[in-house]
């Protein structure tokens, strides 16, 4: 079962009321995803948010000129987020999440997170700037892998 205490734990939350936890941990549900394979697929539609709780995943973008893929960055510390497409429109997976080992996740499905964080508009604020660093700390890796390539 995730609690608030576990949630509490990820940087994404770090600030956040407890009713607030209270209520994400309510919609959250335990993924578990064995060596090689994905949690999700670049391209994919995008309809949940994950919490790595345990476990190895490099975030992969295919190449369009070659049959190859580039590692954009690696998500292996415990409580880092990945799968920030689920809560940023337009919801479709800009890379693939490939497991290197078991893991466990916690995903939270996109459309419930979104209304906890409506109703707590504070909270939802503190947490989707934390989104926005997710997304430019990967945006600023891809840049650096991409270039490595040409």
């Amino acid at each position: 079962m995730i609690t608030k205490e576990t949630l509490a734990n990820f940087d994404l939350f770090k600030g956040i009321p407890a009713n607030v936890l209270e209520e994400v941990a309510k919609v959250c549900e335990d993924v578990f995803v064995t060596k090689d394979g994905y949690v999700f697929r670049e391209g994919e539609r995008a309809d949940k948010l994950h919490l790595l709780v345990k476990g190895n995943i490099v975030l992969r973008v295919n190449l369009t000129s070659r049959p190859d893929f580039v590692t954009v960055s690696i998500v292996s510390r415990p409580y880092q987020t990945l799968g920030w497409s689920g809560v940023v429109a337009p919801n479709y997976y800009t890379a693939s999440a490939f497991c290197e080992e078991d893991s466990h996740l916690i995903a939270i499905p996109a459309d419930k997170f979104m209304q906890v964080m409506e109703s707590h508009p504070n909270a939802g604020f503190k947490v989707m700037l934390r989104i926005t660093e997710i997304i430019s700390d990967r945006l600023r890796n891809s840049r650096q892998a991409l270039l490595k390539t040409l």
